[in-house]
């Protein structure tokens, strides 16, 4: 038991709690409030350990919802690039848990960030690149244990990576915007054909259906077409978001729109898609001619008008321990302190699907927290504790 006391608590819930406590016991937070409420004797006698934040501030752990955390390693060249399997532009069979490398020196960085949970991705070279998983960033170097949901969705892409990659480099389809839809489409077609044939011979269908040979990567797609795993789509320009939500609704499927550098500009179309965001990375160089429209208000426009979004690094585009610094550049240019939070915690869950576990600091859930030594969008602030599952795993 780890009891935290006399902390400046935002909890991303209900309830915000000027000099509060919080108790964490066997992973999960046990209870937290005001400190007038405290059973100073028991907890003080039971509780393992005790921290006294006064003067700290107590947040959730944060969570970026897109990111390539280990598999894309720090301070190597091609030898520790592992998210684009270049070799084919449809790769649904892969899982990026495969390619994660635990000792990563991002994985410490991340904490000292206070970011406790991400998504991690193959990158946007394949237009249907591998399965995404969402992991715990510290409390093992094995991610067997760090793993929350190894198939949390499938990741996609559009615009200019595949054409690039297989276009303009190996010189072959897709060359175009309209091949990597056409691919994308042919790869859910063949996929929902491939089902519909093994659902006939399950049933004991004979006019001639039979089952058909086993297909590693139409298997792959089964569960997305089923709705049983989203489905993320890289695009930046209005056009393949466009795209993105034609065909995630000619197949309906869980779209989660990734990137969006021009959503403002369709802010009311993706409200009536009903998909949701994760917005960057923002915070870089516009490198490329599809993000030249890129800006720290995209995000404030889409959630002005109800439309579900959190904000990523893109990690290692923009290193993720500065997730907060992200976020407080959205405040700067117009967003609520509590709702640029929230695009770093409870939103970032909610997309994922985690949020009955993360994401903000209530009973039951998670013990995953960090303990800042000034508001987190303060530019000297610093970590000084992080924890996961109610274990501390890095300190300042």
């Amino acid at each position: 038991m780890l009891l935290i006391k006399n902390a400046k608590i935002l909890t991303m819930a209900k309830a915000n709690y000027q000099n509060g406590f919080i108790v964490l016991n066997n992973g999960k937070i046990d209870e937290l409030g005001e400190m007038e409420k405290l059973d100073v004797t028991r907890y003080e006698h039971e509780a393992a350990e005790v921290i006294d934040a006064k003067g700290q501030y107590v947040l959730p752990g944060f969570i970026d919802a897109h990111t390539h955390l280990g598999i894309a390693n720090s301070n190597l060249r091609w030898e520790g690039e592992d998210y684009n399997e270049v070799s084919d532009p449809v790769t649904p069979h892969l899982r990026t848990i495969d390619g994660i490398y635990g000792f990563d020196e991002s994985f410490t960085d991340s904490l000292s960030g206070g970011v406790t949970a991400v998504a991690i991705s193959p990158g946007s070279a394949n237009v249907i690149g591998g399965l995404i998983c969402a992991v715990k960033t510290g409390g093992s170097h094995n991610i067997d244990k760090l793993v929350i949901n190894n198939s949390l969705a499938m990741k996609c892409a559009l615009g200019e990576n595949p054409k690039n990659v297989y276009g303009q480099w190996l010189k072959k389809a897709p060359y175009t915007r309209m091949a990597s839809a056409a691919i994308l489409r042919e790869s859910f077609f063949k996929a929902r054909e491939y089902l519909e044939k093994k659902d006939k011979s399950r049933e004991g269908v004979t006019d001639g259906d039979k089952k058909p040979d086993f297909n590693f990567k139409y298997e792959a797609l089964i569960p997305v077409l089923k709705r049983e795993v989203a489905m993320h789509i890289h695009c930046h320009r209005a056009d393949d978001i466009y795209t993105a939500i034609r065909v995630s609704k000619e197949f309906n499927l869980r779209t989660v729109i990734i990137h969006a550098t021009e959503s403002h500009l369709l802010a009311e179309d993706i409200k009536a898609s009903g998909y949701p965001i994760i917005v960057g990375p923002t915070m870089t160089f516009k490198v490329k001619p599809e993000v030249q429209n890129k800006s720290f208000t995209t995000i404030k426009s889409l959630l002005d008008i109800g439309v579900k979004a959190s904000i990523t690094t893109d990690h290692p585009v923009i290193p993720l321990q500065q997730l907060n610094i992200c976020a407080a550049l959205c405040v700067q240019a117009g967003l609520s302190e509590e709702e640029a939070l929230k695009t770093i915690t409870i939103y970032g869950a909610e997309i994922m699907g985690l949020a009955d576990r993360i994401g903000s600091l209530e009973v039951g859930k998670d013990a995953d927290l960090a303990l800042w030594n000034n508001h987190p969008f303060n530019a000297t602030a610093k970590v000084l504790t992080t924890i996961i599952d109610g274990k501390i795993v890095y300190k300042e």
